[in-house]
C-alpha cells in the first residue's frame, strides 16, 4: 500500500498527516502556525516523525498566492512573512522525496473529486465558501490551474458596483459569499448569524436568504460558463446550506440554461472535517494518479 505525507498550512494552525492511496488518514499531528521559521521547523519535525519506508511523496496545501510549478509560497495574506518561500525545494532536499504544492482550493477540489462528493464526475467545481471564496476546477477529468496557477478566483468576480469588500475589491462575490463577507453586515460572525437564524431571528434569516441569492448568481455563471456535472461547496455551506438553498435554487431556475441546470448538482462537501487533511494527501498523489 502506498503511503503519503500531507501538509496543510493554515493561517492559525497546521496539520501534518500520513495517509494511504485511498485517502485514509493513518496518523495526524497538529500545531499552531507561528512565525515562518518556527513553523517550518515544526513542519519538518512532524514529517520526520510520520515518515515510513512506504511514503512515496509529500503534498502541501496552502492558501495562495503561490506558484505550484516552482513550489514557492509567494506571500499569502493569512501568512505574514511567508514571502517567496521555496518550500518544495526545502523539503525535497531534506527528505529526498517528490514534493508538490497546490493552493488550498485546488487541493480540496481534487480531494472531493477523488474521495468525496464529486466522485465519478469528469467536470466538477469546488467552492471553498469559508473565510474567503475560491474555487478549484476539475475539467475533462483533470485539475485546471490556468497559465499561472490562478484559475478559479471566483471571489474576485464583481457582484455589485460597490459594497462589502472581499479579495481586495468592493462589491466582489467574496464580500458576500464568505464568512468574512457575511460578517460585514455588522450583525455578527457567520457562526453567530447561523445560531440566530436557527432561533428564528428574522434579520438573520433574511441575511442567509440574501446570501443564497448572491450564491445562486455566482453558480449560474459557473454552470453556464463551464457546464459542470457538480458544484461541491465546503465549509459554511456544509453547515448552513439549508438556510440558503431555497433562494439559491430560485435564482438558478430563473438564470441558468435548462440543459446546464439539469446536468449539474449542487452538493455540500462530502469529506467533512477530514477535507483539509485529504486535500494535502491528494496533492502528494499527483505522480501516482
Amino acid at each position: 500500500m502506498r503511503e503519503y505525507i500531507g501538509i496543510d498550512i493554515g493561517g492559525t494552525k497546521c496539520a501534518v498527516v500520513r495517509g494511504d492511496e485511498n485517502g485514509r488518514i493513518l496518523k495526524k499531528l497538529r500545531f499552531l502556525t507561528t512565525d515562518r521559521e518556527r513553523t517550518l521547523e515544526e513542519i519538518i519535525r512532524a514529517a520526520e516523525e510520520l515518515l515510513t519506508p512506504d511514503v512515496r511523496a509529500i503534498g502541501i496545501s496552502c492558501g495562495g498566492p503561490l506558484n505550484s510549478g516552482t513550489g514557492e509560497i509567494l506571500g499569502p495574506p493569512n501568512l505574514p512573512g511567508w514571502d517567496h518561500v521555496p518550500i518544495k525545494k526545502l523539503l525535497e532536499e531534506r527528505f529526498g522525496l517528490p514534493v508538490h504544492l497546490k493552493n488550498d482550493a485546488d487541493a480540496c477540489a481534487v480531494a472531493e473529486w477523488k474521495f468525496g462528493a464529486g466522485r465519478g464526475t469528469e467536470n466538477m467545481i469546488f467552492l471553498t465558501f469559508g473565510t474567503g471564496l475560491g474555487a478549484g476546477l476539475i475539467l475533462n477529468g483533470k485539475l485546471y490551474e490556468g497559465s499561472t496557477g490562478m484559475a478559479g478566483e471566483t471571489g474576485h468576480i464583481r457582484l455589485f458596483a460597490d459594497g462589502h469588500t472581499g479579495y481586495g475589491k468592493a462589491g466582489s462575490y467574496e464580500g458576500y459569499c464568505s464568512g468574512g463577507g457575511i460578517a460585514q453586515y455588522g450583525l455578527g460572525t457567520a457562526e453567530e448569524l447561523y445560531q440566530k437564524a436557527m432561533e428564528g431571528d428574522p434579520e438573520a434569516v433574511g441575511i442567509w436568504e440574501q446570501t443564497g441569492r448572491n450564491l445562486g448568481r455566482l453558480l449560474a455563471i459557473l454552470m453556464d460558463l463551464l457546464n459542470p456535472e457538480a458544484i461541491v461547496i465546503g465549509s459554511i455551506f456544509v453547515r448552513a446550506g439549508h438556510l440558503m438553498e431555497a433562494e439559491m435554487n430560485r435564482i438558478l431556475e430563473k438564470e441558468v440554461l435548462l440543459p446546464n441546470r439539469q446536468a449539474c448538482r449542487v452538493l455540500p462537501a462530502g469529506l467533512g472535517e477530514t477535507l483539509g487533511d485529504v486535500a494535502a494527501l491528494s496533492v502528494a498523489m499527483e505522480d501516482f494518479a
